[in-house]
């Protein structure tokens, strides 16, 4: 039986929305080296407010409470999502992104929570949050002549705004590695304050 597993807490994105997020992957796809880039399966899209590392199983009932007390004290809102990013920076990809633009809700939210599990033993992030979607990976043994190719190809598709997300609740997922790519299994739903009294 295992003792700990490997886990996240982020927000769900729509399968409409990962479904034109797919769209941008192929594109991207057909002008970029294949060996260049790790990208990630359309379906495993979301939005990581924290990244957990392993969680023993006994912890999981403390982090569930955790979320649901931090979501309870927010209203549901909706953040925009579209254009095309790079970090550090599109010269030198590590990551290939697509920006989210939301109202201070999510900072907010992502700090509360965060704050909360630095108390079970989690490091809060030195870097501020930059609330993305990842859409590749860069590979470590890139070439300097893939690298210009990503830059060039970064800059030749133009991405505007794809779709708009309404967000209600956020979720705690398992990750399992797996030889085709990690498997998410949500563990627990966080919903966030509803309107209903």
């Amino acid at each position: 039986m295992k003792q700990v597993i490997r886990a996240f807490i982020a927000i769900e994105i729509p399968s409409a929305t990962q479904r034109k997020l797919a769209e941008i992957i192929q594109t991207l796809k057909k002008d970029i080296p294949t060996t260049a880039v790790r990208w990630v399966n359309a379906e495993n899209l979301h939005l990581t407010l924290k990244f957990l590392g392993d969680v023993s199983i006994a912890n999981l009932s403390l982090v569930e409470e955790i979320i649901s007390t931090e979501a309870n004290q927010f209203q549901p809102f909706t953040m925009s999502i579209g254009e095309l990013g790079a970090f550090p920076n599109p010269k030198r990809a590590r990551v290939l992104w697509v920006h989210v633009v939301a109202p201070q809700e999510l900072s907010l939210l992502q700090k509360a929570v965060e704050s909360q599990l630095v108390h079970l033993g989690y490091n809060a992030e030195e870097r501020p949050f930059t609330p993305h979607l990842t859409l590749g990976r860069v590979n470590r043994n890139v070439t300097t002549n893939d690298l210009n190719q990503i830059a060039q190809v970064l800059q030749q598709h133009p991405v505007g705004f794809i779709d708009v997300v309404q967000v209600n609740s956020i979720n705690l997922y398992q990750s399992e590695l797996k030889p085709g790519g990690p498997i998410y299994t949500c563990l627990y739903n966080a919903k966030l304050q509803s309107y209903s009294h």
